[in-house]
């Protein structure tokens, strides 16, 4: 049955909607990857190839060079969980080939049939998938599902170019447990699919698959899909392998070696491997395909994608998955890296956020850390044409907030009305919440109170944080074009880099021992700190003496930001610490490595180890017992599940084990 001639032979029944489709519509991704290889020979010859495919949608040749349609071309192949709408849901790419797990559960009078679902969930929730193991490539991942009465273990690995699915339950299941394999084609693509017996055929139009049974058969329930599926009963474990025929116990055993494999790979590289496990598994599970852009991305949490038209990339949360995924799959690291970029505005910023639905932030940008992780990705990687392909346009980001945000010689932050569509989607344009959201820190306290300029679209606050992170933007990219031998632009970068920390250092507040925002209509510095008046340290503004200070008197202070559980997102003597809202006072791991960043540039070992054990504490607690890694954390407790506006697997939540990975490296 390796060929469509033998399955014919074999009886399969070829669904006819399909064959009509595989006649009507030319697969795009095929030629694609065709394409990808050839520029290898051929850049220029190449990406006009590719933007000539029929049905392709591509982004522009002067932002997929060739280097880079390679990376989405090895990216986007093989089996993974690939589709945003399920983490049920297998996928073999470039084909959209989708093999689906549904579970029938229940006793008299409540039986249930699911397919969709997303990380996470409470203890009240009906569904409570907890996340496990997951390897960047596809090769073994793993998540427990527990739903209607019923608790199973799904795990799947791959062998080559086949895909194995196992299904085996936890408990004892209810009256009706059955495990149903469904077979269909994503995002219109084409392909035949056909059942015979135990098995299903989908014919593609280059290669055949066929989908094999393994387990006890069931009667077929009437089941809610329009495709093909095998049911298994779930007596004991259920699985489907494809290509050759495999035992149950075949596949156990296959499964069983890949989860070890993997494993093995996160032994011996010095960090705790419970850690490095979280960080790559928080990647894998949110790693998907975007149809429309033919492209590999890491949004941050696929609980968010379905809302926003099937991903929603943040500004800096996606540099950093750009940033953890370079320990693991550079190509993965220069898809997050490059497709953010990707998303820039007409006017040259990189925006707060950029949705499948077409919609992004016109008014405003996000923190900018860009080059900051293109430098480190650069020093670890060493492909030089990720510099090229990303130097232009961090430069352009640059300019803008020098251009669009700077006041007196500080930066502030605002939000830029002139695009009436998309103003009558965002309500938050031109006042003082679209500027908040500039900072990444929605609600924090700092900004209570501020002054809104509606007339020059500026907050009137000096930002300490926004100013230190172009201060180190400036030195990272100037470091950037000597490596490019762009001497005119590494000049114009250190000048402005210079004049950012020189006024910077005007922000120094001796009596507090910390760099102060500024009041800038009334000269006043503002008390309200966060752990952005540590971002000094980055851009290596401060003397060894106020470095000291800043540490000692604030950051390890329990009375402020110190304690069992780091880094609050506001001090503990703070009166909104006790909100525990959001950014008032919760933990979050884009602050803790931001503020690790700048302990790396002064030295600092002890404040270094123990922000990287206590950070490294947090995220294992939730990963261990329940799977999860959040997007914020209580500051008391150390809870992420004592709120709901903190989703349970975000990937920048990982960040927090990414500290302690970057400082065993220093051991």
């Amino acid at each position: 049955m390796a060929n469509s001639g033998s399955m014919r032979a074999n009886g399969i029944m070829w669904n006819a909607r399909s064959q009509a489709a595989i006649h009507g519509h030319p697969c795009p991704l095929v030629k694609f990857v065709a394409a990808a290889a050839f520029f290898r020979t051929n850049a220029t010859i190449g990406l006009v190839l590719l933007a000539l495919l029929p049905g392709a949608i591509v982004a522009p040749a002067g932002d997929w060079t060739a280097e880079y349609a390679g990376v989405q071309a090895r990216l986007g192949r093989g089996w993974n969980t690939w589709n945003t709408q399920s983490v049920l849901s297998h996928v073999l790419l470039p084909e959209g080939l989708a093999v689906t797990v549904g579970l029938h559960a229940g006793s008299l009078y409540s039986a249930r049939y699911l397919t969709l679902a997303q990380p996470g969930g409470r203890a009240t929730d009906p569904v409570q998938v907890t996340m496990g193991p997951h390897a960047i490539d596809g090769s073994y991942a793993e998540l427990t599902i527990s739903w209607n009465g019923l608790k199973v273990r799904i795990e799947s690995a791959t062998d080559g170019d086949d895909l194995l699915l196992l299904v085996t339950p936890l408990d004892k299941p209810a009256v009706t447990a059955l495990a149903d394999f469904e077979v269909g084609m994503l995002w219109n693509r084409p392909g035949e699919i056909g059942r015979d017996g135990g098995s299903i055929g989908a014919k593609l139009p280059q290669r055949t698959v066929v989908i094999h049974g393994a387990g006890t058969p069931a009667v077929d329930l009437d089941v809610p899909t329009a495709t093909s599926y095998l049911t298994l009963a779930l007596e004991g474990a259920a699985g489907v392998s494809t290509g050759r025929v495999r035992s149950l116990q075949e596949i156990t055993g296959q499964i069983a070696a890949a989860r070890e494999r993997l494993a093995a790979t996160w032994r011996g590289r010095g960090a705790d491997p419970r850690t490095i496990g979280a960080v790559e598994s928080a990647l894998g599970w949110d790693t998907i395909f975007d149809p429309a852009h033919h492209r590999v991305i890491s949004p941050v949490s696929r609980a968010w994608n379905p809302g926003w038209g099937g991903y929603v990339l943040f500004d800096w949360d996606t540099f950093f998955a750009g940033a953890m995924a370079a320990h693991f799959s550079r190509d993965l690291a220069y898809a997050n890296i490059l497709e953010m970029l990707n998303e820039a505005t007409p006017d040259g910023f990189v925006p707060n956020y950029a949705g499948g639905s077409g919609v992004r932030s016109l008014d405003r940008s996000e923190p900018p850390v860009g080059a900051l992780v293109v430098r480190e990705v650069y020093r670890r990687c060493g492909d030089r044409w990720l510099l090229e392909a990303s130097f232009d346009r961090l430069l352009r980001w640059n300019r803008w907030w020098h251009e669009h945000r700077e006041v007196d010689g500080y930066l502030v932050l605002g939000s830029d009305p002139g695009h009436p569509e998309y103003e009558r989607q965002d309500s938050s344009v031109n006042t003082l919440q679209g500027a908040k959201y500039e900072s990444g820190l929605d609600n924090s306290p700092m900004y209570d109170g501020a002054t809104f300029d509606a007339a020059t679209h500026r907050m009137r606050l000096a930002d300490v944080g926004l100013m230190s992170l172009d201060a180190a933007d400036c030195r990272a990219l100037a470091e950037i074009a000597d490596v490019l031998g762009r001497a005119d632009e590494a000049r114009e970068l250190r000048s402005h880099g210079a004049a950012m920390a020189a006024k910077l250092a005007t922000l120094w507040d001796e009596g507090e021992g910390i760099y102060l925002n500024r009041n800038l209509i009334t000269g006043q510095p503002s008390r309200r700190i966060s752990p952005t008046n540590f971002y000094p340290l980055l851009a290596g503004v401060p003397t060894a003496a106020q470095a000291r200070t800043m540490v000692e008197r604030h950051l390890l202070n329990p009375a402020e930001f110190g304690g069992a559980w780091m880094i609050p997102s506001v001090p503990r003597n703070d009166p909104a610490f006790k909100d525990q809202d959001y950014w008032r006072g919760r933990i979050w791991g884009p602050m803790n490595y931001l503020v690790y960043l700048g302990l790396r540039e002064y030295g600092m070992p002890e404040a270094r180890r123990e922000l990287a054990a206590r950070s490294e504490a947090l995220l294992l607690r939730e990963w261990e017992s329940r799977g999860h890694i959040h997007e914020n954390y209580n500051a008391i407790s150390g809870d992420g599940d004592d709120v709901t506006s903190s989703d349970p697997f975000y990937h920048w939540g990982a960040l927090l084990g990414f500290i302690a990975m970057r400082e065993a490296a220093e051991r």
